[in-house]
This record gives C-alpha cells, sequence and structure tokens, in this order.
C-alpha cells in the first residue's frame, strides 16, 4: 500500500492541503455568502486567505489570497473547486460584502500572521485538559504536526504519562493524545534539512508513525526526545543501522525489511514527500514474456546510480560537470523529490498532486503510463534519474490502477490515461507486486544490494567516493547545504525552504565505510557422486542441526559439578577429545589434569614460577602446549606425564595461543603475534621438535588475545589498547584494522562461518566486526565487564566480571538469561563441538561443569 495517510473522503471538502506554504489555518464560521442570493458555508480564517466552503456540493470552494494594508485586502487569486480545480481571478475590495458573520471573529488581524498566531495560543491552548488528573505535566512548546505537503502549528505537552498536541486549529481533531506506554520507537528527524523533527510510532509498522512533529527550536525537540527515551528505556530496544545490518546479512531480515529500516534510519518519512521512503529500481527487462530470475541480464547493474547507467548519456553529463564552475554537480535533478512520489502515487492521492502542481494534472504524455516507458525515460531522459519508492514491492495495487475513475486526460495519440500499462510477463498488477518483490529478494539482488546502499546510505553518497562513482547531485540536497536559519528576509527564507523541499533531499548518511555483502549460500546439487560423500554430508547435516538446536536452548544451561583445584585464577582449559580428561592452566603457575571418570584431580606439573596465560590439546590427545608469562611456551606429553619441550620465543609475557595445521601462533605483550612451523607427530612420538619462526605480526600495543578462522586462513588480534587487527595468514598481510574498544581486549572469535569477528573488553561492550569490509556493525553495551565467551554467530554466551553467565541475542542487542555461576569473574571457557557441555574457569580458582539441559 502507499505509505501517504490520506484524509478519508467525506462531506467536509476543505483540506490543508489549500494552503500556500507557510500558511496556517486558524477558525472557522458559518456565513452566507452574499451574492444574487444567499449561500450558506464555512468561512476559514486562514493567515494568507479566507476561504468559503459552501454547503452545497454544486457551488465551488472560494479562497481569497490578499496581502494587509489600511484594511483594503488586495486579492491575488481565487481557488475554486467544482469536480476539477480551476484557477480563477477575482478583485475583492473589502470583506464585508462577501459575508454576513454569525459571531465576532479575528478577521481584524489578518495580515499579521504571528499576532494571529499568538492570540489563538491565549485563547484556546487553556482549554486542553488531561485525561487523568493525577497527569503531572513535564514541558510545553510550540509546534507543528507534519503530514504530506501539509505543517499544522499547534501546542505540545508532555506529562508523566501522555503527549498531546493541540493543533492551533482544533483541525482535524481538538487534541492527539499518545499514551507514552504504547511507544515503540521514536527518531529524530531532518525537516527542510534541519534539525528540528521528531516521529513516534507506536506498531512495529516503520511508516505508520502516530504523529510526526516538526519544532521551532532543536533544543525543544532534543527535550522532548530524551524525556520520552528516558521513560521508555526499560522496555524499548534502541535498535542501530549496524544492528539491522547484522539481521539482514545472517537472513533474518529481508531485502525489502531492511531498505525499509535504513530509510527510516535515514529521516525518511511517509509523512515528508521530500524525504520519502526510496528503493532501487531492480528489474531490467520490461519487454520480455516471461521474467528469468536466473540471468543478470534481468536485473539494474546496482553498483551505479540511475544517471550513470546509461554510459552516453554519463558522458555527456560529465563534460558539463567539468566545465561547471563551483558548486559542481552531476545531476540537476534528484532520484527522490515530491514531484517524483506523487508522479508515481497520482492514483491513490490526486489531492496531493493538485496541490502540488496549483490545481491542475501534469501533461497526460508526462503522467505515469508505462512501468517499461518509465524506466526507458529514466535510461534515456536528459533530466530523469528518479528510482522507485517502497509501493513498487508492497502488497496494493491500487496505485497502478485508477481505481478512483480519475479523468487524468488524454495523450497525443488520442487514449485516455487509465490504468498503469503493466510489462508482458505481469498478468495483472498484482502479479506485477508479487514479481517485483520476488526479483528484490532473487539470490542477484541479495548478493548487489550493498552497493546500492553505498550509494544512498553509504561511503559513496558524499565527498571523493561519490565522485569517483558519478553520484553528485545539486548542493542543496544534502546535509548542511544551506543554513535556512541564517536568511533574514522572510519571502527569500520561503522562496529557499520550497527550493529545498520540492527539489528532493539526500538521506542522511548511515555507513563511511564499505557495506558488507550479505551471507548468500548458494544452491547445493541435491544428487551426490559417492555414498560416502552423501553419508558424510548427511553426519555435517546432523552435527549442524544438533548444534543450532543447543544454540536455541544455551538459555537451560544446568550447572553439573564444580571443583577448586587451583590457588589462583583459571586461565586456559583444554579438553581431550573424549573429554575424559580436562586440562587446566591457573596463574599459580600449575598445570592440572582433572579425571570426568574419577570426578577427581589427577596430575599437577610447574613448568615455572611465573603464571600460566593459556593452554590448547594438540591433534590426537599427545599433548597439551602452555603458555606463560615468563615469556616461553610449554610442551608437556601426556602419554609419558612429562614436559617434552620449550620454546622461548618471545621478549614479554605470553598471552594467548592458536595451533592450526602444524602450525603454532603465539600471541605476546611485547605487540607481536609469530608464527611457528613444527610437527605435532614429532611431539606424539616424544622427540624434540624443531621450531622454525615463519612469520612475525607486529602491533602498535601488546598483544592481549589472538583466533584463527575454522579454516586457519585469517587471523584476528587483540590488542591491550583496545585495537582489532585481521590478518591473512598465507600472505602474513594485514587486511583490517579497528579501534573498537576503549580498554583491553579479554577475548575474541570468529563466527562459525568466518563472516564476522566478536570482541568482548574491558569497557563491557561487546562489539561485532564485518571481516569482508573491516566495519564495525554492531556494538552492545553490557551492564559488567565480560572476560570470555563461546558463540555461534547470533547469540552468545559469556561470562562477566560478577562471575554470571549471560546469554546475549545479538539480533536484538538483549540479554536473554543471566545464569549464577562463579563466586568471581569467569576467565575462561570451553564449549564442545556439540555445544551441549560447557566448562567454565574463575578468578574463585573453579571450574564449573555445565550441561544443557533440553
Amino acid at each position: 500500500m502507499a505509505f501517504i495517510k490520506r484524509k478519508e473522503r467525506s462531506k467536509e471538502r476543505f483540506s490543508l492541503l489549500l494552503l500556500d506554504l507557510e500558511e496556517y489555518y486558524f477558525e472557522q464560521h458559518t456565513v452566507y455568502h452574499v451574492t444574487t442570493s444567499s449561500i450558506r458555508g464555512s468561512l476559514k480564517v486562514c493567515s494568507k486567505s479566507i476561504i468559503f466552503e459552501p454547503e452545497d456540493h454544486v457551488e465551488p470552494i472560494l479562497k481569497v489570497c490578499f496581502c494587509y494594508h489600511n484594511r483594503i485586502i488586495t486579492t491575488v487569486k481565487v481557488l475554486a473547486f467544482h469536480v476539477v480545480m480551476q484557477l480563477l481571478l477575482v478583485l475583492i475590495y473589502c470583506f464585508h460584502p462577501l459575508v454576513q458573520l454569525h459571531r465576532a471573529s479575528c478577521l481584524d488581524k489578518l495580515g499579521d500572521q504571528t499576532a494571529m498566531i499568538k492570540m489563538h495560543i491565549i485563547q484556546y491552548f487553556w482549554v486542553l485538559s488531561f485525561q487523568n488528573v493525577s497527569e503531572i505535566p513535564h514541558m510545553e512548546c510550540e509546534a507543528e504536526m507534519v503530514t504530506p505537503l501539509v505543517t499544522n502549528p499547534g501546542h505540545v505537552c508532555i506529562t508523566d504519562q501522555s503527549l498531546y498536541f493541540q493543533p492551533l486549529n482544533g483541525y482535524p481533531e481538538q487534541v492527539v493524545r499518545i499514551e507514552l506506554h504504547r511507544v515503540k520507537q521514536i527518531y529524530k528527524r531532518r525537516h527542510g534539512l534541519r534539525p528540528l523533527g521528531l516521529e513516534v510510532f507506536c506498531t512495529e509498522n516503520d511508516f505508520c508513525s502516530d504523529i510526526y512533529l516538526k519544532f521551532y527550536k532543536t533544543s525543544d525537540r532534543n527535550d522532548l526526545y530524551y524525556y520520552i527515551a528516558t521513560f521508555l528505556e526499560n522496555h524499548m530496544v534502541e535498535h542501530t543501522a549496524e544492528s539491522y545490518m547484522l539481521q539482514w546479512q545472517r537472513g533474518h531480515l529481508s531485502n525489502y525489511q531492511y531498505l525499509l529500516h535504513l530509510n527510516n534510519l535515514a529521516d525518511r518519512s511517509g509523512n515528508d514527500l521530500s524525504q520519502y521512503p526510496v528503493f532501487p529500481w531492480i528489474i531490467a527487462d520490461y519487454s520480455s514474456t516471461e521474467l528469468d530470475m536466473m540471468n543478470p541480464a534481468t536485473f539494474r547493474d546496482l553498483s551505479k546510480p540511475v544517471g550513470a547507467l546509461n554510459k552516453e548519456r554519463l558522458e555527456r553529463l560529465l563534460s558539463r560537470y567539468r566545465d561547471m564552475p563551483d558548486p559542481c554537480f552531476m545531476y540537476g535533478s534528484h532520484y527522490s523529490s515530491p514531484g517524483y512520489v506523487l508522479f508515481y502515487l497520482v492514483r491513490v492521492a490526486p489531492e496531493h498532486m493538485l496541490c502540488l502542481q496549483n490545481g491542475r494534472y501534469d501533461n497526460a504524455d508526462r503522467m505515469f503510463n508505462s512501468i517499461g516507458e518509465t524506466w526507458k525515460n529514466c535510461l534515456e531522459g536528459a533530466t530523469d534519474f528518479k528510482e522507485l519508492i517502497p509501493d513498487f514491492y508492497g502488497n496494493d495495487p491500487s496505485f497502478l490502477l485508477n481505481c478512483l475513475s480519475l479523468d487524468l486526460g488524454k495523450r497525443q495519440g488520442g487514449s485516455s490515461v487509465q490504468d498503469v500499462v503493466l510489462p508482458p510477463w505481469a498478468a495483472d498488477a498484482s502479479d506485477f507486486l508479487q514479481k517485483s518483490q520476488k526479483a528484490l529478494e532473487s539470490q542477484y539482488v541479495s548478493e548487489h544490494l550493498h552497493e546500492w546502499i553505498d550509494l544512498v546510505f553509504g561511503f559513496k553518497q558524499k565527498g571523493s567516493e561519490a565522485v569517483a562513482a558519478h553520484n553528485v547531485f545539486h548542493p542543496l540536497t544534502y546535509e548542511g547545504g544551506i543554513d535556512c536559519d541564517s536568511i533574514e528576509d522572510p519571502n527569500e527564507k520561503i522562496a529557499m525552504l520550497i527550493q529545498i523541499l520540492e527539489f528532493g533531499q539526500t538521506p542522511t548518511q548511515l555507513f563511511t565505510t564499505p557495506h558488507p555483502q550479505r551471507i548468500t549460500p548458494r544452491f547445493q546439487s541435491i544428487s551426490r557422486t559417492s555414498t560416502s560423500t552423501s553419508e558424510d554430508s548427511s553426519f555435517e547435516d546432523l552435527t549442524e542441526e544438533t548444534r543450532r538446536l543447543a544454540w536455541n536452548n544455551i538459555a537451560k544451561l544446568k550447572l553439573m559439578s564444580t571443583h577448586k583445584i587451583h590457588k589462583e585464577a583459571v586461565t586456559g582449559i583444554a579438553v581431550t577429545r573424549t573429554a575424559s580428561s580436562v586440562f587446566t592452566t591457573s596463574q599459580d603457575s600449575t598445570l592440572k589434569m582433572f579425571s570426568r571418570e574419577s570426578n577427581g584431580l589427577q596430575r599437577s606439573m610447574s613448568f615455572s614460577n611465573m603464571a600460566l596465560s593459556s593452554c590448547l590439546m594438540l591433534p590426537e590427545d599427545k599433548a597439551v602446549v602452555c603458555s606463560s608469562w615468563d615469556n616461553n611456551v610449554y610442551f608437556y606429553s601426556i602419554p609419558f606425564g612429562r614436559r617434552q619441550d620449550t620454546l622461548m620465543g618471545h621478549d614479554d609475557a605470553i598471552s594467548k595461543m592458536c595451533w592450526k595445521d602444524n602450525q603454532l601462533y603465539t600471541a605476546s605483550w611485547d605487540s607481536t603475534v609469530k608464527v611457528w612451523q613444527c610437527d605435532s607427530a614429532d611431539i606424539a612420538n616424544n622427540k624434540r621438535c624443531q621450531f622454525e619462526l615463519l612469520a612475525e605480526f607486529e602491533h602498535e600495543a601488546g598483544v592481549n588475545t589472538i583466533n584463527l578462522n575454522p579454516a586457519g586462513t585469517l587471523l584476528v588480534s587483540g590488542t591491550k589498547d583496545g585495537t582489532a587487527t585481521i590478518w591473512d595468514t598465507s600472505s602474513s598481510v594485514q587486511l583490517h584494522q579497528v579501534h573498537c574498544h576503549s580498554g583491553k581486549i579479554h577475548d575474541m572469535a570468529f563466527s562459525p562461518d568466518s563472516r564476522h569477528v566478536l570482541s568482548v573488553g574491558e569497557d563491557s561492550c561487546l562489539k561485532v566486526i564485518d571481516v569482508q569490509t573491516g566495519m564495525m556493525i554492531s556494538s552492545v553495551q553490557a551492564d559488567e565487564e565480560q572476560r570470555c565467551f563461546c558463540w555461534d554467530g547470533n547469540t552468545v554466551l559469556s561470562g562477566g566480571q560478577s562471575g554470571h553467565l549471560q546469554v546475549l541475542d545479538l539480533l536484538s542487542n538483549k540479554v536473554t538469561t543471566r545464569i549464577p555461576g562463579h563466586s568471581g569473574a569467569v576467565t575462561a571457557m570451553w564449549m564442545n563441538e556439540q555445544c551441549s557441555t560447557v566448562i567454565t574457569g574463575g578468578e574463585d580458582k573453579q571450574i564449573i561443569f555445565w550441561k544443557l539441559d533440553c
């Protein structure tokens, strides 16, 4: 459906759409229009005109526009409506012959808009009554309620229970009331490129807000916003572009839903036609009888703006751009403006189009007649670069049909403008929308939509990247392009505001780095080449399903047993493949071996007089590797029960280790990560290993943690100064560096699909980084410092400073469960492959065994 809120058609023909920009309607009177006969009707008193609405619908509405001087009204124009609006010119020298009033009015204030507003505030705002006598008012101020092409001034009051807006004129309601407990979301908005707007939603629908307010002072807007936000902070989830991005990447939001959310966050609103939600052209084939979704040629190139899709036209535009004096721009018209929105919606919102175009429809040949013709003109037209609106991917086809039987004119060939002509592959309007929806969610679009987001909401919207992408529009379309408040002349200010509102506005920039691509697994062949492959696949599918089921129930972890086996904090946990033996390291400088079968301590080994910082199990369960604060790595042989080898590898304490394919990765506070070649077979056979240094990754600060992705092709390191670095292990090349924490990074890990990295730090934040782009796409402020974690890409099981475990849903940024555990900070965590068993270690010197209770 179209998102414009249209007034229900009733017997009343008057609408605020009849007013000019910055014109206000104040009050109405029952009057008689005295001509050859007396015509009863309603006189609407406005700041720049008076409007007479006859009760007899056969009679036209009269609008008299004036300037006030010496009690003489000079008529500029009268707008009359019969079946179709027509422009008439009349001259009236005084108003008293026109009407006979039934009661006193404020017509003597005509011409002084400010005085009229003040008078109505004094006369009418005192009648504002609260729903509940116990309500306590918090603040009051003046504001305007925004609807498409209309702003209606009034008075705002917020109490401890409700938000009230009382229109100056009592139109269309005396008071609009919103109960604060019903509010789902609130958003600050730009209006006319100024930070004055506030939109309130009581539903989850991003474009059906309950009220859109424009304030006269940014401070008033901010005060109201923070009051409501404070009231809602305990039961309203604040969504960011990054949190929505994570949900979209992982398939929890459709392409359609994600674009709606981005539009909403970028100040696009169904109540503001100059910032109406913008959607891309997706399909490029409007001539075939069948739409082939598997053919890339079916789709538009999403990496280019509409103006750059035609190479020849682009060359002409660039030639003009190079010769243009500052401020220069490539496109003289925008991809979204009130005119373009109503071009698409004229069949369902004709009154808005007539308002925008002074009571006339556009030339019939320039109307929205055909999908294919419109696309062709966007490709070839010298000044047509428009994108689409959400309605093209919605469920209501009415904007494509002339259901109101409007007389939209005749084209040059003599045919009248009726329904929109659809492409051959669409059986009807509903079928067109269904196939458009399917195209938007297709594999091709899912793989390329991030490129269009870069242009409209992202890093290619402004600056040198916009120039390189041929994506430069007129300066007035960008935030900060003009300061309307600095313009003193009221006529010049209104002219500039009209230009801004009618030309179109570029969305608020949401991303300043390349947007990550969506995770789109390719379709796999059902047939298998061999029985063994089928069996392996079945086993993998079963294991994956087991993991998924476990993570869905991770909040049901049950504490099985606790064991105090160390004298200081536990720093590392390593478990044999059969889970019969558990090895732990501690700051007490010992390695302990705990038997699950006997439920007791079996061995205790000491290699150094300094703390051991971590441990890991080598393949085949033959040896445990321990790192120490004494700068060394120790290899302990499990079968022989003794220290087998020592690697003196760093100039400062070693903090963490990883192992993959006979390569040992060691991180140290000496600001390096080193990669060593050592054969695990030699260690398994109780032979001394020849350690060979293969690579060294240098950092600006001490490295506190490292992690490898499952394939061993990527390494992520976290430092004491809060910097995360992603490395290519095959080339030792740094891929991305992100300063993501304000303090030390405690723990980091790749998601199972290697698309994301999660980190926890001293600043109590959890951060998600996109591996492909290096963009930080999610940030969650925990209520306490988190020290270690396991995660599946969506859900996090972490151990905090208090000793409790917490389950966090990254897609909603909500802590869903807290589980009491240790009496001190959780410092180490291990999870088995099936994700059904967890072992934690803490500063309380204990290890705790947990089991999933499904």
